[in-house]
């Protein structure tokens, strides 16, 4: 089977229909899951702690026009962690921390340790047992085997295979970049894949 993954969309409506469009045209079959960050919080980390029951609309980025693209299953990224806290809302705690397809283990990212040139350091205290773990968080596209970047830089497009277990693999970012990841179970492969601007 394949797999779109996406990630990072921080309710930018552009990039989010850019790249729905990209996997419309290149793997109309693949099933589409969100790594999380799905909305933009508009509350900062330090201001968050000290404010509760904010309304919804003061505390993210909702539109009804981005929301009518979200018509696939996401997990949950801080930014609906922070929401959730600042507004007392359950609607994105209900979304799942991390999902299981097939080989891989799917999480948004801001679990994982990270040095201070946002490469993943540290994965261990995860529990995670599947070969492959798919992420995000950073705004990064990027394939790690034993915490080391390989094949850097990034090649778009072109097909991976992933000959041995225990990668981690970091889909990049929808806002800015817009980037995403096909995941080919069947044949063990992924492709990196950005909208171009050209």
């Amino acid at each position: 089977m394949r797999y779109a993954l996406l990630g990072d969309l921080h309710s930018n409506i552009d990039d989010t229909k850019a790249v729905l469009q990209q996997i419309e045209e290149i793997a109309p079959d693949a099933r589409l899951i969100g790594l999380g960050d799905l909305f933009e919080c508009t509350i900062g980390k330090k201001k968050a702690l000290t404010i509760s029951n904010a309304p919804l609309k003061a505390a993210a980025i909702i539109e009804d026009d981005f929301e009518e693209l979200l018509t696939f299953p996401s997990i949950r990224g801080n930014q609906e962690e922070r929401i959730t806290k600042v507004t007392g809302i359950e609607r994105f705690a209900a979304l799942p921390e991390r999902l299981v397809i097939e080989k891989a283990t799917l999480i948004h990212g801001h679990q994982i340790e990270w040095d201070e040139h946002w490469e993943p350091i540290n994965s261990s205290t995860l529990g995670i047992e599947t070969a492959l773990v798919f992420f995000g968080h950073s705004h990064r596209s990027g394939l790690y085997k034993e915490k080391k970047k390989i094949h850097d830089p990034i090649h778009f497009g072109k097909e991976m295979k992933l000959e041995m277990n225990n990668y981690w693999i970091n889909v990049g970012s929808v806002v800015d970049n817009k980037e995403w990841c096909l995941y080919d179970s069947s044949q063990n492969s992924i492709r990196f894949m950005k909208v171009s601007n050209l």
